[in-house]
């Protein structure tokens, strides 16, 4: 009897401890398709975070998580820029024979679009790594954590997507991997930024602790908000007290 209590405790921390990772993976997501989007001046775009009933989660599931990131899980539906990809960035831009000022803008923005993608979908890994570190008191830097090991925070699914939008990017591996690499490193700043981190430590509170299944829009971009907005008044205050 005592060993099937101290089984069942066991269980319910690592249920626990599940669910804390997937509430920072969906929170990464969702501060980089409103945060990030935000800094880039790109236009807002909906979405929603969908969260499964957790309590009858079975090991074979959380094992599936950390290698794919099962979607039946949990999942940020939306939130993508770009929905349809072309076969060739390059063929898109050469359709565009007419070089004026307004298309060349255009490519720019398209651009922009693309990349804010690929960061949103490294975001979230990112923020769960993150959270690892720091529950379990380590470092959190590029040495330790780099797109290989994204995989192992359920992004394994998060690099197929963002190696989906490369492939039209280009047909050269080594320019695909440089830009891939190139966006790891700001997707990576941005989760370490002070202000974000604080926005996606509140928003994953929010979902661990909530009852929805559904989480929608509205409530996390006015949540964000709220949080950087927060934490920059908190800073503010702390600089005018320092200085008197």
């Amino acid at each position: 009897m005592k060993r099937n209590k101290m089984v069942e405790t066991f269980d319910q921390d690592k249920l626990i401890a599940h669910k804390q990772r997937i509430a920072y993976h969906e929170a990464g997501h969702a501060a980089g398709i409103h945060l990030n989007n935000k800094a880039r001046q790109l236009p807002p775009v909906f979405f929603k975070i969908i969260f499964k009933e957790m309590s009858s989660t079975t090991d074979t599931e959380i094992m599936a998580y950390q290698t794919t990131h099962d979607d039946c899980i949990a999942r940020v539906e939306g939130g993508r820029l770009i929905e349809l990809l072309p076969s060739s960035i390059d063929g898109l831009i050469n359709e565009l024979t007419e070089h004026s000022e307004t298309t060349v803008q255009l490519v720019k923005d398209y651009m922009l679009a693309f990349e804010a993608d690929i960061i949103n979908l490294l975001i979230g890994p990112l923020a769960e790594a993150k959270h690892v570190a720091d529950t379990d008191d380590e470092l959190f830097n590029h040495q330790l954590v780099n797109l290989k090991a994204l995989k192992n925070y359920g992004g394994s699914s998060d690099l197929a997507l963002a190696n989906d939008y490369l492939h039209s990017f280009s047909t050269d591996n080594q320019q695909k991997d440089k830009k891939l690499n190139e966006l790891f490193t700001v997707a990576f700043d941005f989760v370490n930024n002070d202000a974000n981190w604080a926005a996606i430590n509140h928003l994953a509170r929010y979902i661990f602790d909530s009852s929805k299944n559904i989480i929608g829009c509205e409530e996390v971009v006015s949540m964000l908000d709220q949080s950087v907005e927060h934490f920059q008044n908190r800073r503010t205050n702390a600089r005018h007290h320092h200085y008197g």
